[in-house]
Order: structure tokens, then sequence, then C-alpha cells
């Protein structure tokens, strides 16, 4: 073990100790994750934790807003969800879920480990299945919960804003706009109505047994009511259109509201996905996000 990893370590049993939390000396890492550091930890009385440690310093709105998105989550959805024991602006702790993301990427080399069969023929059925239980929760549960609320028109005007943030700010390419533009001005593509979605839905943060069934599902930060498709863009990242279209075919056969044009606006959603992150970047005001942002939007 090198002394940066050794040094980090130490840090984090502090850090969780100062919280009433004894764990072992040693710990695995997840830098997946934009917002926050995920570190694998064992507690002295051998029960295994995540431990979710903020990069940044202005986060603590942002785990309130996650603490009751989960708590909603937990009372509708039949798997299992993070029950954070410890949720402060320096550390979220909770005891870790039985089953592992369906799939992780190392930070450095990018390199994706997958943790269950990918050609799984139980993987698409349940996570349509869990797709129809958050999306049936109520905007009114989940106005109650303080979680932001958007109209399909707003939906459309959130987009239009961010483009102009973003490309002022970072600069985007040509094709991309034209693209963005036109997706936005296309009717037929967009939803007549909104429902509660996790926000940020991929592999990285879907649980499933080694078989393929989802179990679980974990990193809630951006969860809202909003377009339904957001949660299937990140579908079509990783398994690709045949597999996105048999998850809306499913969804829509276990009692899922769907459109026309559903299909292709998750793809265009995720066509979108460096908007996103172009709008992060901005927000942060974070050199390094801002630069790999410009990859992204073709302006580098």
């Amino acid at each position: 073990m090198d002394s940066d990893k050794r040094s980090l370590i130490s840090e984090i049993i502090t850090l969780a100790a100062d919280h009433g939390l004894s764990l072992q000396n040693n710990m695995d890492f997840n830098e997946m994750g934009i917002d926050f550091r995920i570190a694998f930890a064992t507690a002295k009385d051998g029960t295994p934790w995540v431990l979710r440690i903020p990069r940044r310093d202005d986060l603590a709105a942002q785990i309130d807003k996650e603490k009751n998105i989960l708590q909603l989550a937990r009372r509708h959805l039949s798997v299992a969800v993070p029950d954070w024991h410890i949720a402060t602006p320096s550390l979220i702790a909770y005891p870790l879920l039985t089953d592992r993301p369906v799939l992780t990427f190392d930070a450095t080399t990018y390199e994706v480990t997958w943790y269950m069969d990918r050609e799984s023929p139980l993987f698409v059925p349940s996570l349509a299945k869990v797709l129809v239980e958050l999306h049936q929760v109520s905007a009114a549960q989940a106005a109650a919960s303080g979680l932001p609320i958007h109209t399909p028109t707003s939906l459309r005007q959130e987009i239009a804003e961010r483009i102009v943030i973003v490309k002022e700010a970072l600069g985007i390419s040509e094709a991309l706009e034209w693209r963005w533009q036109k997706w936005l001005d296309n009717d037929v593509l967009w939803p007549d109505f909104t429902t509660f979605v996790h926000g940020d839905l991929y592999a990285g943060h879907i649980l499933a047994s080694p078989e393929g069934e989802v179990t679980g599902l974990i990193d809630w930060s951006e969860g809202q009511v909003s377009d339904p498709s957001m949660d299937f863009s990140g579908h079509q990242a990783v398994f690709g259109d045949d597999s996105l279209r048999a998850l809306v075919k499913q969804y829509e056969q276990l009692g899922g509201r769907v459109w026309d044009e559903m299909v292709a606006q998750a793809i265009e959603r995720q066509a979108a996905s460096p908007l996103q992150y172009g709008y992060f970047a901005v927000r942060t005001d974070s050199g390094v996000h801002r630069e790999a942002a410009k990859i992204q939007l073709g302006v580098a």
C-alpha cells in the first residue's frame, strides 16, 4: 500500500470515529463519483460499510435533499436503497447492501469490471419492475419530501437555459448545439407528463445479483419529478438501442406510462449528457471538470 493511500485511510478512520463509527484499518475505494469519494470499509464488529466523503464543502443542502429522497424511495420500492446511519456535511455512512453494482470502472484506466452476467435474461424485466414502482410515486409525495418538481414546460426551459449558460462559459460545438436545439424544438419527443425519477440511473448505480436480477438502487442525489426518459437514457448508453427498446416494452407491459417517442427521447437525453456535465463544471467552478467538459462539448 502506498503512503498516499495509507494517509487517506487514516484520515477516513479518524473521520468515522468522530461520528461514532469504529473501522478496521483496511479500505477499498471507488472514485467514479463526481461529488463524493466512495470508500468500502469494515467496522470493528465485522459489519461492512459504505462511506461517502464529500469532495467539496458546498454539499450540505444536497445531502439533506438526498436523505429525504431515500426515505421516500424506501417506502415505495421493493428493492434495497441505502439506509443512512450517518449523514453530515462531512460524512455519509450506511451498511453495505447485499449485492454489487452491475459494473464499475477504474478512474485511471477506465477499465470496466462487470459483476453480473451482462446477457442475463433477468436484468431487463427486473429493472422494468423497479422503474414502474419508482415512477408511480406521486408528485404530491415528492413535493412533500422537498424534491424539485418539473412540469412538461419547465423541462425544456431548463435545457434551453443550460445551453445558454454552458455555451457562454465553456463553448459548445456547432454540431452538438444544433442537435440539442433540434431536440428541444421537436414536440413529439417530449412527454406531456412528469414522474418521480432517480435522475442519474445507469449500470453503476444499479445493484444486481450475479445472475442479473436487480436488487437495489444507489446514489439518489438527482431524484426529482421530471421526464421519465431520464431513467432510461443510462441504460441505452451501456446496453444499446435494442436493449433500451426491450426495457421500454417491458416497462409498458408492467403498467409504466409511455408515449410514442419515448425511446427516441431517451436516446436524445443520453446525447445531451455533455451538456449536463458542462453545467456541473460551470456550477462547481472546477478547473479539472471544466477542461474535461470542454472535450465532451467538442471545443477543447
